[in-house]
């Protein structure tokens, strides 16, 4: 059991028989007689469903353990993504609405961490960042201004947003979690 206020990203919690996995967490202590409280967004680990709720720092938790397992990513079949341990052979399924957008950056022989919590698989630690190709987006327009974006669509189909510098073939780098523009990879335009 551990108190709200001790809770951090990445840890697996039960609250009220529901399994959750901590994606945020910051925690705002109290003045006075006023206790703190630990707002945080969750992610049910049975439906994939997002939740943010702020919990009394007081409150006991029950910490469940993350086992992370090495996987190699076998192929998507509509609804489930396959990964197999590259040492005992064993395979197991994920549905892809419980790994969320991220699934489409899954590669076949990519080597994740997928996270089993009970014995049972219940996510996938992709790599923070991603180097992957724009496949369409808008001409380049070269401004001054900085803070101007246009959508572009990804090789695997993802659209975010890029500057407006940007053009089709260009390699970016993305932050996957978020899915969001860090920078032009080095050798980024296909030659």
């Amino acid at each position: 059991m551990v108190t709200a206020s001790q809770v951090r990203v990445g840890m697996a919690v039960r609250y009220e028989g529901q399994v959750y996995k901590v994606l945020a967490a910051d925690y705002h202590p109290g003045q006075g007689k006023m206790g703190g409280v630990m707002h945080a967004r969750l992610k049910n680990l049975a439906t994939g469903s997002l939740w943010e709720h702020s919990f009394r720092s007081d409150l006991k938790l029950e910490e469940l353990s993350v086992e992370k397992q090495p996987m190699d990513f076998l192929y998507a079949d509509g609804e489930q993504c396959h990964f197999m341990n590259p040492d005992t052979f064993e395979q197991v399924d994920l549905p892809a609405s419980v790994i969320g957008p991220q699934a489409n950056f899954l590669l076949p022989d990519m080597r994740v961490a997928v996270e089993f919590v009970e014995g049972q698989p219940v996510s996938v630690a992709l790599p923070d960042i991603l180097e992957v190709r724009v496949a369409e987006t808008a001409p380049p327009a070269h401004q001054q201004q900085e803070s101007v974006w246009k959508p572009a669509h990804l090789d695997n189909g993802v659209e975010v947003m890029v500057p407006q510098f940007i053009k089709v073939g260009d390699l970016i780098r993305l932050d996957v979690a978020n899915l969001k523009y860090i920078d032009r990879a080095k050798g980024a335009t296909k030659g």
